[in-house]
């Protein structure tokens, strides 16, 4: 069977679970970007989305066969990224509280060295605007940074999460308003 990228996912499915190792690299390469999205949408830190995506794939290669119908991959594959990506979180707070804060390096940047103090406004206020959207319950947090910080569309968000796109609309509004509430309280 030659594969391609306009191959359905149901077939390259199917010939993954024959053991086509190239049916696995077209889906890797088709839904890898969403996969990313999904895992960052769900804990909100960068750093981990590469070893996330890493483990969701692994799991898609040694959980294929549990896919009973290739239909469903999308809600299947969102759920193992989701799942993945929520057992990270766990990892990074249990070892965040297990280690000692060690201050950071920093490098001073041109802008940063001519206006100290502007840098640093910046930067506590930025840093108030993601503990805020980190504070979030997953339910708002999740559309919320897909919409803002990733710049998805609304239908783009339905899609990724499996929501209808009123839900979408309602959830982000609920996360707007809980975060102009959490930002007027510090």
């Amino acid at each position: 069977m030659a594969l391609s990228q306009h191959t359905a996912d149901p077939d390259l499915i199917r010939a993954a679970r024959d053991g086509d190792r190239s049916a696995v690299d077209v889906l890797v390469r088709r839904h890898d970007p969403w996969v990313r999205q999904v895992a960052y949408a769900t804990i909100g830190n960068r750093a981990a989305v590469d070893d996330i995506a890493q483990n969701v794939w692994t799991n898609v290669w040694q959980r294929l066969e549990t896919l009973s119908d290739p239909q469903g991959w999308r809600g299947w594959l969102y759920k193992l990224t989701r799942n993945a990506a929520l057992d990270s979180g766990r990892r990074l707070a249990r070892d965040k509280r297990l280690t000692l804060a060690l201050p950071e390096m920093a490098t001073e940047s041109d802008e940063q060295a001519a206006n100290p103090a502007q840098h640093l406004a910046a930067t506590e206020e930025n840093q108030r605007m993601l503990k805020a959207i980190h504070g979030l319950p997953a339910l708002y947090r999740e559309p919320f940074v897909l919409r803002h910080l990733r710049d998805c569309s609304y239908a783009e968000i339905a899609e990724t999460l499996d929501l209808p796109v009123a839900t979408v609309e309602t959830r982000l509004v609920r996360a707007r308003r809980l975060l102009r509430e959490a930002l007027a309280d510090n």
